[in-house]
């Protein structure tokens, strides 16, 4: 059972990994055009707009975790976390420290954006967990 504090935890992880990728994004548009490279820069964009999409996945994961009652939910939403370390993270290092060999790093965090997607799917497409609780109409 997804708990409501996991739901919490998601919802409050992804709000400010969403207001770190603004941040990301105007740093890149304002500050880092006159010291990268045009293809960091894109790299550098690539990993602020990859960190948008999966903070606002975690806070939708947050969400219907409180509404549908799936444990499949928390799993993805953390997969989403591990996603935004690995890929992002790695992105990062890559266009602002110049460390190549972290590129390597890339893909793994893109196959746990991948599985966050699918255990998220997956557990929306099965819907609301059945409650015992409930009581029979008579």
């Amino acid at each position: 059972m997804q708990s409501r504090s996991s739901s919490q935890m998601l919802i409050a992880i992804g709000s400010l990994l969403a207001a770190l990728a603004v941040a990301a994004g105007a740093f890149g548009a304002h500050m880092l055009k006159t010291v990268l490279d045009p293809p960091m820069l894109a790299v550098f964009e690539t990993a602020a707009r990859y960190q948008m999409y999966h903070a606002l996945g975690m806070i939708a994961v947050g969400l219907a975790g409180l509404v549908l009652d799936r444990p499949e939910m928390a799993r993805a939403g953390w997969c989403f976390v591990a996603g935004v370390l690995l890929f992002c993270g790695s992105l990062y290092c890559v266009s602002l420290l110049g460390i190549r060999w972290m590129g390597a790093v890339t893909p793994v965090g893109g196959v746990a954006f991948i599985t966050g997607w699918i255990l998220f799917g997956w557990s929306a497409w099965r819907g609301p967990r059945p409650s015992n609780n409930r009581e029979s109409a008579g």
